[in-house]
């Protein structure tokens, strides 16, 4: 059920954070994309996540063989390898994928091991055109998986050339991101990403460029990560800067199918955490760093519309686009989704980014977080080549990338507390966690999923 098709006393019913973001769509002066009212109530209800599923080796061995063995999984952007040949490494537990495009439009998968003794064919991003070649024995296949060359092949005639190709895993595109599934059962990428493609319709992804790709490995489970990103309820403490500018516990939460989640977070709207709200020009101000910035608010405007039009001029001077049909909602609003297991992708122009969150092989006291920040296309110029993809070191924070800009420090902020999160989970006394009903909705729709995938492991087993 859609805000629109509900009745009044219905959307009296709705949770807050629905009721006042519907609301601020309602205030819009321009047309509002379909799926920004397309809700669907939190996943609601009291329970807890039991805790030993942050640190568990067993529970770590189960995700493994119930879980990533099984998903379609965000694997690199198209434009990460625009040429023939070019590949990149993509790794999940004992998995080892080489993403490779064989051919102009073409990607494959695959396993990154010889079938002679098991070396791994490649460690690192690169250009594979002419041949993927095992260091150990010299081994060599051609970029499409057939085999090229066995050294004193007189010593194999057990092998069958035609036979000896490599094998691989499924491979989809959406968006401009390639995805990978290493079950060669999984049902197409179509059906796993459910309605992501309309939702996404008025803001392609394929039509905007990777800026910045950073990678960083942090001291906590995989999902104590994940989870930070799913939820605005730690802002009042995590991010007290963002207070002025972002309505923070009057976000709206969104879950769909067993995959699919949303959050939006308006932003140009102070957060009733605060005191003494800010009045519009007051927020303005506070938007654009400064308590003395020159700033005209027309009679019947406000903070949102300033603020919308500023970033649809900043738009048309750095794309050479018109945006100027673009609502307050999609300049300025925090619109974060999320695909099971871990990638997540935002809707939004002013915060352009893409989240993806792994274990670190089979530690689950670690993970691998990517964020990537992606621009608009500019108009009639050919596409800029990607980012190349930074590695941060254990010395170094986000604010190390000034790719991120000002964004760095929220990151940093959010990062500070992983550590103590895994720390803590290990000393709690307690089985559970306590989740609230609805601002931690999408963190209980994720473990029923996972669940899901779990017993549906154990039942076939």
């Amino acid at each position: 059920m859609t805000t629109a098709d509900m009745q009044p006393d219905q959307l009296e019913d709705a949770p807050r954070g629905e009721q006042f973001y519907q609301g601020l769509l309602d205030d819009e002066i321009r047309p509002v994309p379909v799926s920004l009212r397309a809700t669907s109530r939190g996943f609601t209800g009291s329970g807890g996540i039991e805790r030993s599923r942050y640190f568990d080796p067993e529970f770590h061995r189960r995700e493994m063989e119930g879980v990533w063995s099984r998903v379609w999984q965000m694997a690199c952007r198209e434009e990460q390898i625009p040429n023939v040949g070019d590949s990149i490494v993509y790794e999940i537990g004992d998995w080892s994928l080489i993403v490779v495009r064989t051919a102009p439009d073409e990607i494959r998968a695959f396993h990154n091991s010889c079938l002679h003794r098991g070396t791994q064919l490649r460690t690192k991003a690169g250009n594979v055109a002419k041949g993927l070649r095992c260091p150990y024995h010299g081994m060599t296949w051609n970029v499409d998986g057939t085999l090229r060359e066995i050294p004193c092949e007189w010593d194999f005639p057990q092998i069958d050339p035609a036979k000896f190709c490599l094998p691989e895993a499924k491979v989809g595109s959406w968006g401009g991101f390639v995805f990978v599934n290493v079950d060669p059962e999984a049902a197409p990428l179509e059906e796993y990403i459910e309605d992501l493609p309309w939702h996404f319709a008025d803001s392609p992804l394929d039509e905007r460029y990777l800026t910045a790709h950073i990678v960083r490995t942090v001291p906590c489970n995989w999902k104590v990560a994940l989870e930070a990103f799913i939820e605005a309820y730690h802002t009042m403490a995590v991010h007290p800067q963002l207070l002025p500018t972002a309505a923070d516990s009057m976000s709206e939460y969104d879950v769909y199918g067993p995959h699919v989640s949303r959050m939006i977070t308006a932003v140009g709207v102070s957060s009733d955490h605060l005191e003494n709200p800010l009045d519009d020009l007051e927020i303005v101000r506070a938007m654009l760093g400064s308590k003395d910035a020159e700033v005209t608010i027309e009679p019947g405007s406000g903070a949102r519309r300033v603020l919308g039009d500023r970033v649809r001029a900043s738009l048309k001077r750095r794309t050479g686009r018109d945006h100027s049909h673009l609502s307050d909602a999609e300049t300025l609003d925090g619109v974060e989704y999320f695909l099971f297991p871990n990638f997540m992708p935002w809707a939004g122009y002013l915060t352009p980014f893409a989240y993806r969150f792994r274990p670190d092989r089979h530690d689950p006291d670690s993970c691998v977080m990517d964020i990537m920040v992606l621009e608009p296309l500019p108009e009639g110029e050919p596409r800029p080549p990607a980012a190349k993809t930074r590695h941060l070191g254990p010395d170094e924070s986000w604010s190390d990338a000034p790719e991120l800009g000002v964004f760095g420090r929220v990151f940093n902020q959010d990062g500070s507390n992983f550590g103590r999160i895994q720390r803590g989970l290990r000393a709690s006394v307690r089985a559970t966690t306590t989740l609230a009903s609805y601002q931690e909705s999408r963190i209980r729709h994720f473990h029923a999923t996972l669940d899901d995938y779990l017993s549906r492991s154990a039942t076939e087993r």
